[in-house]
């Protein structure tokens, strides 16, 4: 798609998905008909979910379940791993996945019947796993905050991780949280440089607003840390130590990093963006990323997928370590202490007794 039409997008094309019968792509059919292509405008579709609480078993994270309030993501994160997903709508894991968006406005009563389901047993819930709970559509239709209300109100534990500033909008419940042990957040931070950040996630906050917010959800007493991610090779590898000084500085306890991961659809999306932004590196940028997935574009090997192997991945992980370790910043398995889940309380119960 030309620039006009992606205006502000990461991806720079809108192939059909994986899952469609026939492919559909725009071609320039020489009539220069392709020059001034209107932006694409944000789309949100409001669906009525039948649950909220989603369960995996994956031995290489360390969550049981999440909730995920959209579908699609507007922050257009050219790297990002969901982009996949929305061939499963029939849509584009190109520039569908950033203006096409699914929205869940009953989120917030399903989790409470959820709660309420019998034999449920606490256990922190992650929120950003796979779009961003606070992604620009979050502002009108405030899923997120209300997610939260439902979990402080039963004492539920939670974990959060974005991209965006406005985070702090909700600073008020994330503190109250924070007192009964109950939340981490944790911003996701890839590069310091603005540039850089405007090109790979255009829409998400920019690294300046993102240490701000580090710095005012740690000075509100909420346990904040950072996931440094993806670090991409010859990219924005040579900022590890940088950007873990500019955490540690911001207050952050805590930092974790992801090795680029170019599942499905995404080889192709991220070498597009490579050769139109970065041409002199592309080539040597998806050489690396192959060294370190044992010659492919991608491992899903568990345990591997995330870290990665062979040499370059083994020096990306001793910097991160001996970084952090020097500015005292918990990561890897030295994390913060586990959040509370003995406090729960099941929605319904004790409800006539609150009335005596």
């Amino acid at each position: 798609m030309p620039e006009s039409g992606r205006r502000g997008r990461g991806a720079l094309t809108n192939r059909s998905g994986r899952y469609e019968p026939q492919s559909r792509e725009l071609v320039d059919d020489g009539w220069d008909n392709l020059e001034d292509v209107p932006a694409l405008k944000t789309q949100v579709t409001e669906e009525t979910a039948r649950h909220i609480i989603t369960r995996n078993s994956s031995p290489d994270i360390p969550f049981d379940r999440s909730i995920n309030a959209y579908r699609g993501c507007e922050h257009g994160c050219v790297y990002c791993f969901a982009r996949p997903t929305h061939a499963y709508m029939g849509l584009s894991p190109g520039l569908d996945f950033e203006s096409k968006l699914f929205a869940k406005p009953n989120a917030a009563q399903l989790l409470e019947k959820e709660l309420a389901k019998p034999g449920y047993e606490a256990a922190p819930i992650a929120m950003g796993t796979n779009t961003d709970p606070y992604q620009p559509v979050e502002q009108r239709y405030r899923i997120t905050r209300s997610l939260l209300e439902v979990l402080s109100a039963y004492n539920h534990p939670v974990t959060i991780l974005t991209k965006s500033a406005r985070i702090v909008r909700d600073i008020d419940i994330l503190s109250s949280l924070a007192e009964r042990n109950l939340v981490r957040v944790a911003l996701s931070v890839t590069t310091l440089d603005p540039k850089l950040a405007r090109a790979l996630e255009p829409r998400a906050s920019t690294p300046s607003r993102r240490m701000e917010a580090i710095r005012l959800l740690s000075q509100a007493g909420i346990p904040t840390g950072a996931m440094v991610a993806p670090i991409i090779p010859a990219l924005n590898d040579m900022e590890i130590e940088k950007i873990l000084t500019g955490l540690a500085y911001a207050g952050a306890r805590e930092a974790n990093f992801v090795i680029l991961r170019l599942p499905l659809e995404i080889r192709d999306i991220f070498a597009e963006w490579l050769h139109e932004h970065v041409p002199d590196r592309a080539a040597h940028v998806l050489s690396l990323i192959r060294q370190m997935r044992g010659g492919k574009d991608y491992d899903s090997t568990w345990g591997k997928r995330q870290s990665g192997t062979g040499p370059y991945a083994w020096q990306i992980a001793r910097r991160f370590e001996i970084a952090a370790k020097k500015l005292g910043i918990a990561h890897g398995r030295r994390g913060l202490p586990p959040l509370d889940c003995s406090q729960f309380r099941v929605p319904g119960r004790g409800r006539q007794l609150d009335l005596l």
